[in-house]
């Protein structure tokens, strides 16, 4: 009797762990988040003119298979011609130039926690003193477990 007890007690255990062991798994992230500019209201869009002076909002859904983590913004003058476009099509550029006054814009945008879609919609004011131009404007997202992805669209500034 006293074997049984000790036998019944140790597979109970054992199916506890094996069980236990199952719950505490998390999932492992191996998929990178998402940036669209597809929906009507996105913008800047691949070769979007931008004034200076003036505000805009940038607009764009991102979206993970876990959770978001952060959201960056970076404008910066494209006056050497550089490439950092994720686009296919091109967009008309002016002769290569030396900035004088350029803008540079980098700021990060919170996404409340444990989202795994969010529409950012957030107001970017261009200075009236900025050269106009060619400019990058590259969105950085990164998931809560680190993947990144990074789309980069050519804009020009008037």
């Amino acid at each position: 009797m006293n074997k049984l007890k000790i036998t019944s007690l140790a597979i109970i255990l054992l199916l506890g762990i094996a069980s236990g062991c199952k719950k505490g798994k998390e999932e492992v992230d191996t998929i990178y988040p998402t940036i669209s500019i597809e929906a009507a209201n996105a913008f800047p869009k691949q070769c979007s003119i931008l004034k200076r002076g003036e505000k805009f909002i940038f607009r764009a859904d991102l979206s993970d298979n876990i959770a978001l983590g952060s959201v960056s913004v970076d404008i910066h003058h494209n006056f050497d011609q550089h490439s950092h476009s994720t686009e296919v099509l091109g967009c008309n550029m002016d002769t290569k130039k030396t900035p004088v006054n350029p803008l540079l814009y980098i700021k990060d945008f919170p996404i409340p926690s444990g989202q795994k879609n969010y529409q950012i919609a957030q107001e970017i004011e261009v200075p009236a003193n900025v050269d106009p131009g060619d400019y990058h404007f590259l969105i950085r997202l990164t998931d809560q477990s680190g993947w990144q992805t990074i789309k980069g669209l050519s804009i020009k500034i008037q």
